[in-house]
């Protein structure tokens, strides 16, 4: 990254303490774990260099939410102090979160890390990370969990690769009538796994829904399906969901994928429902991004709107 600018009045986000600094009885609203997963992909990837060149984008923004009046909301600074304020925390990376090894690494940080923390978002790596990182975070809740993807694909896929995680899922005991797909796209799913996807009773959300739609609207009926059974619900956004012209560094992202706008406000409405208590940022190789880093832009984006959304949970608690 380039220099940036000093300004003691504009805070830089990213800037959070190590977990581990925090002191083992503190409590933190969100933890951030790096599982740069990549082996199993089934493109071509680096992505296990992109948790890093996700914090490195984090600086690039400031924490703060600006004055809204539709929303009857002052300024208000995400990782600061007084109203609004969040405790966030670095956990650090998972070393070699691939394979059965690292899997069951991956399981039992996220378990300690959420034993410290109200929520867990981590960085991939590849889709894979989603199996260990919701198991971590369900722990002995599996019967009632819920399962939220933000994807333009099925990932039912045979085998273990980053097209499986949610078929292995269902495999352990999610129930699959207790997940919900939004934005599943034309032409980059088979017949096969569409089928798969409707005898298993999965809930579909086709991208082309999402044109007539408001984000809150959608996550609001997601959340409703995957937290019937009132057990956490796991987020996992899978950039490749995205327009190819603001996704360049998915390998399995197209033309005509979500706008940058509605993953953000996905992100954000997912985040403010107290149901979710984890969620994964995969399918970015940072080292194929385009210059200006917009694809890593946009996923250090979405940490911050799923920061924003905590935000608003405490709010309405609040009030």
């Amino acid at each position: 990254m380039s220099s940036l600018s000093h300004d003691p009045s504009w805070p830089r986000a990213g800037a959070w303490p190590a977990l581990d600094e925090t002191g083992a009885a503190a409590s933190v609203d969100l933890a951030i774990l790096g599982v740069p997963a990549w082996r199993t992909s089934l493109s071509a990837t680096n992505a296990h260099a992109t948790p890093a060149a996700i914090r490195d984008a984090l600086r690039r923004y400031s924490p703060a939410l600006m004055p809204d009046r539709a929303l009857g909301r002052g300024v208000l600074e995400l990782d600061g102090s007084g109203e609004g304020g969040l405790a966030i925390a670095d956990a650090g990376d998972i070393h070699e979160p691939d394979g059965p090894d690292g899997e069951a690494r991956t399981r039992a940080t996220v378990a300690s890390a959420l034993e410290r923390s109200a929520t867990l978002m981590a960085l991939g790596g590849d889709n894979s990370v989603t199996v260990a990182t919701a198991l971590g975070a369900w722990g002995d809740d599996l019967g009632r969990a819920g399962l939220v993807t933000i994807d333009a694909h099925y990932d039912l896929r045979d085998g273990v690769s980053n097209g499986s995680p949610v078929r292995r899922l269902v495999e352990v005991g999610l129930d699959p009538t207790r997940i919900v797909q939004i934005g599943i796209a034309d032409f980059a799913n088979s017949a096969a796994y569409a089928r798969r996807a409707r005898d298993l009773g999965i809930t579909v959300i086709h991208r082309d829904e999402l044109h007539h739609r408001s984000p809150s609207d959608v996550i609001a009926e997601a959340l409703a399906i995957a937290g019937a059974a009132g057990g956490p619900v796991h987020l996992d956004v899978d950039v490749d969901v995205c327009d190819r012209s603001v996704a360049p560094a998915c390998p399995a992202s197209v033309p005509g994928g979500l706008a940058a706008w509605e993953l953000r406000a996905l992100v954000r409405a997912a985040a403010s429902d107290p149901l979710v208590r984890s969620a994964d940022l995969v399918e970015i190789d940072a080292t194929t991004d385009a210059a200006d880093q917009r694809t890593v832009r946009l996923a250090a984006l979405c940490v911050l709107e799923f920061a924003a959304g905590l935000s608003s949970r405490q709010r309405r608690t609040a009030d």
